[in-house]
């Protein structure tokens, strides 16, 4: 008879399935784009009811949203490099790559396809924002580094 013991799977610690720093980093800058860019639709919406001054906080708010994205860019590297997740990288770089086309598209005034663009980049956000808090980001599992003498050791 086998005990319970042998067959248990193993269990993680705790430590493992912790939020790291950079993780909570990415979060809070997830965070924040997302609202900024809720934002948006609504000083277009003030604008587009004959407030022109909704057209200067509608740019005040498109430089702001894409800053965001572009700390978001950076802090998705850093998760990539310390945590080794390439999700966040891949999602963001997609991200940011249509919120510019969107922004030079509204600074044209090409409205069929900044709009189109605007109501993406949201969707694609909030799928994003829902992704980095429904579960920890911790550091993936994977081959510990080797020291130089385990290469050499390798390489003869």
């Amino acid at each position: 008879m086998v005990a319970a013991a042998d067959t248990a799977m193993p269990v993680l610690s705790d430590a493992a399935h912790r939020t790291r720093p950079s993780g909570w980093a990415l979060r809070a800058v997830v965070s924040a784009h997302l609202v900024a860019i809720f934002g948006q639709p609504v000083f277009a919406g003030v604008f587009m009811s004959g407030d022109y001054d909704g057209l200067r906080l509608h740019e005040a708010g498109a430089n702001v949203t894409t800053s965001l994205g572009y700390v978001q860019l950076i802090v998705a590297i850093v998760v990539w490099v310390r945590l080794r997740r390439v999700w966040p990288f891949v999602g963001t770089s997609a991200l940011v790559a249509a919120e510019t086309v969107q922004y030079f598209a509204g600074m044209e005034g090409a409205l069929w396809l900044h709009f189109p663009l605007g109501v993406a980049t949201i969707a694609a956000l909030v799928v994003q924002f829902t992704d980095v808090w429904r579960r920890p980001l911790g550091r993936r599992p994977g081959r510990e580094p080797r020291t130089v003498a385990e290469q050499k050791t390798d390489d003869e």
